[in-house]
């Protein structure tokens, strides 16, 4: 199963630019099996989606993108985020993972201050490492790469898509179908999860 796990829509993320919609018809035409929406520090989208996804018979997983003071952090399978914004980012990985929740440290070394960088090494509690990120450098992807291989924690890849254009660049594969938040949680949780490049429809390459 390839899943896309970091989407920007554009009813909560001010620089996102698809609408669930658009979002759900270009991922099936690029061979996705289901997305995930990460907007910024929200995760208001979270029943609007569950409805979609009933409707439309397509899995939508709705996180959130937290800014925590020293980086980006993805977080699934919490009801809400905490009131506090930027909390440092030992806090709201145990926030999540006390939730029962996973957390990606999202584009770890891309030049804009936003990435958890060297505070890899600290952290601890981190279900995930983004390696492939599509908008994202290839060096710094790399860097990434280098840092999960050497701190045991599996790597993802996704998009960070704010359009259609960009979606599905990079995807994460499941080795089975993933229908609930839960499921998704389960199978992140359990390091099943690998980076993997789309390369037209239904075929993808992993590592």
């Amino acid at each position: 199963m390839f899943l896309d796990i970091h989407l920007h829509e554009s009813t909560y993320s001010p620089d996102g630019r698809m609408t669930l919609a658009e979002l759900v018809e270009e991922a099936r035409q690029v061979g996705l099996d289901g997305v995930c929406i990460t907007d910024h520090d929200s995760m208001g989208l979270a029943e609007y989606a569950s409805r979609y996804a009933r409707e439309v018979d397509y899995p939508i997983f709705v996180g959130a993108e937290y800014y925590s003071r020293e980086g980006d952090i993805l977080v699934f399978g919490i009801d809400a985020l905490p009131e506090e914004l930027r909390l440092p980012a030992q806090d709201i990985i145990d926030y999540v993972n006390e939730r029962g929740g996973a957390c990606i440290a999202a584009h770890p070394f891309r030049n804009n201050n936003r990435g958890l960088e060297e505070h890899l090494l600290t952290v601890r509690g981190l279900t995930g490492i983004e390696v492939l990120n599509g908008s994202t450098s290839p060096e710094a992807n790399r860097k990434a790469l280098q840092y999960a291989q050497r701190l045991g924690i599996q790597g993802v890849g996704a998009s960070d898509a704010h359009n259609v254009i960009q979606l599905g660049r990079y995807a994460t594969w499941l080795p089975q179908p993933v229908g609930t938040m839960e499921e998704f949680v389960a199978a992140l949780r359990a390091q099943q999860a690998k980076p993997a490049i789309l390369s037209g429809f239904r075929v993808a390459e992993t590592f």
